[in-house]
């Protein structure tokens, strides 16, 4: 009996402290934001440097975060908990494809139409964690109204985590954005 109660204390001792953060039994990489931040500025600038594409202005945020304004918006920027309404299309920086868009037809061109969907503007919360962290950080530094392209650095998208089949593992995402009010 006391050797199946010491065994039992040593597996729940061991169970938590697998759930410690710095856990030393935890052998796999840490993802380096600050290296993948400085190899996406790179590649976004020689993106920016070579692309045809029309703006009244680019800010380029301290996070990483670009955004491409072509037609500004008025009115007062959104703040955290602002409900946000934008109808976007998202591709990856490197070759165009498209992986998630609020258009119905855009979806039916790329082959990533899902009967499932409803293709209607999409509406999220601001700084709740609802959307990647780059839509927070681009949509906070711009007004409703606005219409233009948003590009988010790896760090600020899905990381190093593929999704699905369209956006590999530290992908630079690009959106075309029609940023449409906010509540």
């Amino acid at each position: 009996m006391k050797l199946f109660r010491n065994l039992f204390f040593f597996s729940v001792l061991a169970y938590l402290a697998s759930c410690e953060p710095n856990n030393p039994f935890v052998t796999g990489p840490i993802y380096d934001a600050a290296g993948n931040l400085a190899i996406d500025r790179e590649k976004i600038d020689s993106f920016l440097d070579t692309a045809r594409i029309d703006s009244i202005y680019r800010i380029h945020d301290p996070s990483g975060v670009v955004i491409i304004v072509q037609e500004d918006g008025v009115g007062t920027r959104p703040v955290t908990n602002s409900v946000v309404y934008t109808e976007y299309t998202g591709y990856l920086m490197t070759d165009g494809t498209v992986f998630d868009t609020t258009d119905e037809d855009i979806a039916r061109e790329n082959g990533i139409f899902s009967e499932s969907r409803d293709y209607v503007t999409f509406r999220f919360v601001l700084n709740t964690g609802q959307v990647r962290p780059g839509f927070d950080i681009g949509f906070s530094r711009i007004r409703p109204g606005t219409k233009g392209q948003m590009i988010l650095p790896s760090p600020w998208a899905y990381r190093d985590q593929a999704v699905g089949e369209r956006i590999p593992a530290n992908a630079i995402l690009v959106f075309d954005f029609d940023f449409l009010g906010i509540d």
